[in-house]
């Protein structure tokens, strides 16, 4: 993704930023201070992330100047900023702007300041990664471990009381709505103790995933679900505990043949109805 593309994104934020002020004439304020008055996505975003978690021991300007100067940086960032942005407008029906969840989503904002807190782990500045995600589980009821590896193009769709622990790994293009727990068992205390969720994966309300397994890709995790195995992918699993429920049809979906042989064997090992 090259910065033209950033820049597009912004441009059509900036844009409907202007008509909804103009429709609305009581909100001008917030627009005009949240997005019109910054001349950038990282400016615009820092603002609106710091005003929510700073506080008053850690001041707003203080916070805005650490998330810029870490946007300025590392432009992978915002890559993944525009992609977790596209991401809701593409898969949340009832969103049809980017404007909206810039401004208002708190799961769209959870996500970012975790990436921010990922960031500062990795450059072991531990203290102050804690106390983002500190602030982030308090400001808006996600608590993400800043060393949990989450891809790009995820969406947390309502987001409250979503937890994910500390070797959670999280590919791309992932769904996550509200109440999940990716999370371990407590019998084990290895790093390894957390689940990984590979790609397209959708996970229904309040489902918990627990443990060292693995949700194949393209799966779907039923609402109130409880997995503790592994799940294969392109099937859809329900219950406690989970139990295969369907899975999608192969003539719909082009499998890549390391895909479709590890769908056999997981559907050799588990009959339908069979708990996971």
């Amino acid at each position: 993704m090259s910065y033209l593309k950033i820049l597009k994104l912004w441009n059509i934020i900036l844009y409907e930023a202007k008509i909804a002020s103009r429709k609305e004439p009581i909100l001008f304020d917030l627009y005009n201070k949240n997005i019109l008055q910054h001349k950038t996505l990282s400016n615009s975003l820092s603002d609106i992330l710091s005003s929510k978690l700073s506080t008053s021991l850690v001041s707003r300007k203080n916070m805005y100047n650490i998330f810029n100067t870490i946007y300025l940086n590392n432009f992978f960032i915002l890559k993944l900023v525009v992609k977790d942005l596209k991401a809701i407008v593409k898969r949340d029906p009832v969103v049809k702007d980017y404007l909206t969840p810039f401004l208002y989503f708190k799961g769209f904002h959870a996500l970012e300041s975790y990436r921010l807190s990922n960031y500062l782990w990795h450059q072991k500045n531990y203290y102050l990664s804690i106390y983002l995600q500190s602030r982030i589980s308090n400001v808006f009821s996600v608590d993400i471990h800043p060393a949990a590896s989450l891809g790009s193009g995820i969406m947390m769709d309502h987001a409250t009381g979503i937890v994910i622990g500390e070797g959670v790994i999280i590919e791309d293009d992932v769904s996550i709505l509200h109440s999940v727990t990716l999370g371990g068992t407590g019998k084990n205390h290895s790093k390894n103790r957390h689940p990984i969720i590979r790609k397209k994966v959708s996970i229904g309300a309040g489902a918990k995933i627990l443990g060292n397994i693995e949700i194949g890709s393209q799966s779907i995790i039923g609402a109130g679900s409880v997995v503790v195995k592994n799940v294969p992918p392109y099937v859809t699993v329900a219950g406690v505990p989970a139990k295969i429920i369907n899975r999608l049809n192969n003539k719909s979906y082009t499998f890549h043949q390391t895909d479709q042989n590890n769908f056999i064997d997981s559907l050799e090992q588990f009959q339908y109805g069979d708990g996971i």
